[in-house]
């Protein structure tokens, strides 16, 4: 509730699921995105073929993304982070969604502090107003992102792998 929003609005609203039979509901939807996403070109998996070892951790998370598309329904605590949006007129998309993005990922931050396990996707929004319908979000609600959360039980948390700095970081130029 701290993050920063356009105009101090605060437009965000907190969909919090722990409903068995809704956290299933919305996990059959989730599956169904999954299944679409995973047989895409932009799947995870499919993406830098040409770089075997940027390949391999490519892989890795299309094995996380089926995994957790089989797994969502069972996830003790479904978070999804909404906002106001009578309309997504065309224009400043990046001012609407930059008033709740922080707030997520401000949420994802502070689970992880307190040794909750979190994951950011959007892949449910391919089912947003079936979802809607199912939790009785208003129509000027929109979705953003769903954050599956639950206690970590393993050993794996580490940093991601990420690109070399020098090759996303421009100074003063491209």
């Amino acid at each position: 509730m701290q993050a920063p929003s356009g105009s101090n609005r605060q437009g965000w609203h907190w969909a919090v699921i722990t409903d068995e039979n809704l956290r299933r509901l919305i996990g059959d939807y989730y599956r169904k995105a999954v299944d679409s996403y995973l047989k895409s070109p932009g799947a995870a998996a499919a993406l830098f073929a040409d770089d075997p070892k940027r390949n391999a951790v490519q892989r890795r998370i299309g094995e996380s993304v089926a995994y957790l598309g089989e797994h969502m329904g069972e996830v003790p605590v479904l978070v999804i982070a909404c906002i106001h949006a009578p309309s997504l007129r065309a224009g400043n998309q990046a001012g609407l969604w930059g008033s709740l993005l922080p707030a997520a990922w401000s949420y994802m931050l502070a689970a992880r502090a307190r040794g909750l396990g979190a994951a950011w996707t959007t892949l449910h929004l391919r089912y947003e107003k079936e979802i809607s319908e199912v939790i009785g979000i208003p129509p000027d609600i929109r979705q953003g992102v769903l954050i599956p959360t639950a206690y970590y039980t393993g050993d794996t948390f580490q940093r991601a792998p990420r690109q070399p700095l020098d090759t996303v970081f421009h100074l003063n130029t491209w």
